[in-house]
């Protein structure tokens, strides 16, 4: 029994370096946004996006903004599709006029990121409201 949890230990800290293999720590997605959207909390005002990993693990993205000069860590957990994504794919919430950032999806793999949900966000979640989704190609650098 000890060492069952040491094998659930040491799977914890293997599997999400493995998968953030997938996407290297130099990769950048770059995608046209044409509506300023929310992530972590921040606005991202329309226009170029790019989006990299900011630690080895892939826990921490950075979305930044060139031409606004805006730059914003956001925190993602690792998800498994259950077939590959055929392109890079940023997956929105919209609620309304309001979009948020709340997904990335990496071409010809079944993994993805999905981003911390923000605060109003998760109010509009406990208020019953519905999101629409909406999808976003972007091409990797």
């Amino acid at each position: 029994m000890k060492y069952a949890k040491w094998i659930a230990v040491l799977m914890m800290v293997i599997v999400p370096v493995i998968a953030a293999a997938q996407m290297p720590g130099t990769e950048q997605i770059r995608a046209q946004v044409p509506f300023t959207f929310v992530v972590a909390n921040h606005a991202v005002p329309l226009g170029e996006c790019t989006i990299q990993r900011a630690d080895p693990s892939g826990r921490v993205l950075v979305i930044s903004s060139p031409g606004a000069k805006v730059n914003v860590f956001a925190t993602a957990s690792m998800t498994e599709n259950q077939k590959a994504s055929e392109n890079y794919v940023l997956v929105f919430h919209k609620y309304g006029m309001r979009y948020y950032l709340v997904g990335l999806k990496l071409e010809n793999s079944r993994i993805g990121y999905s981003m911390t949900l923000s605060d109003f966000e998760k109010e509009l979640l406990a208020q019953n409201e519905q999101p629409t989704e909406v999808m976003l190609l972007a091409s990797a650098k």
